[in-house]
């Protein structure tokens, strides 16, 4: 059994929009994150093998609330509110920021957040800002430079090697850097095989 097999059961559980609506503190959660319209919700659809589980849009900043999503009885996914370029009152963005940093100050179940980003913008300011929360929570970070069917294989090496090195000077935790494409699907195995460790699930092995 493949690892995105692993998470091909993954259903939508619920949205929250407030810190009490937010569902029991148990199991173990991943969260995605990233800029609006980096592809966040793609790369959860490839990963769990299905074309519609998060709601995807051309418009920046559709994912305005915390969405829940359930692999089974004790692991989630949990897809957050794009940040960076939201269009949305300013009081709106201030409200989802709040729910962010409640929920990584508090979250006991999260085990580690993929950070999604455009493999030809990466490491914007809005993304420092997202890895300081994660520094400063002590939330392991796995990043994928989506989108790399844009750039030439060369050119998309160059980009992963150029984003480990200015990680490596700055970086304080565990952060792993990998080429990512929603829409080809490079790179679906190794993130998956992370998210599925984080939430602590194992391939079957074949009877001998």
């Amino acid at each position: 059994m493949s690892y995105p097999h692993l998470l091909s059961q993954t259903e939508f559980y619920l949205s929250s929009s407030a810190a009490a609506n937010l569902p029991d503190d148990v199991g173990l959660e991943v969260a995605m994150a990233g800029r609006s319209n980096a592809g966040k919700s793609s790369a959860l659809n490839v990963l769990c093998t299905k074309k519609a589980l998060a709601r995807t849009s051309k418009t920046p900043g559709r994912t305005q609330l915390i969405n829940f999503f359930r692999v089974n009885e004790d692991a989630c996914l949990v897809d957050l509110p794009g940040y960076g370029f939201a269009k949305a009152p300013l009081k709106q963005q201030q409200k989802w920021i709040k729910l962010l940093e409640h929920y990584y100050s508090t979250r006991k179940a999260l085990s580690g957040t993929v950070l999604v980003m455009d493999i030809r913008h990466p490491l914007r300011d809005a993304d420092y800002s997202m890895l300081e929360w994660c520094v400063f929570n002590r939330c392991d970070i796995h990043i994928l430079l989506n989108k790399c069917d844009k750039l030439g294989r060369n050119q998309a090496n160059q980009q992963l090697f150029a984003v480990r090195k200015e990680l490596s000077e700055v970086a304080e935790i565990g952060v792993s850097v990998q080429l990512f494409s929603a829409l080809t699907k490079v790179g679906l195995d190794e993130a998956a095989e992370k998210i599925c460790h984080w939430l602590d699930l194992a391939p079957k092995k074949a009877p001998e």
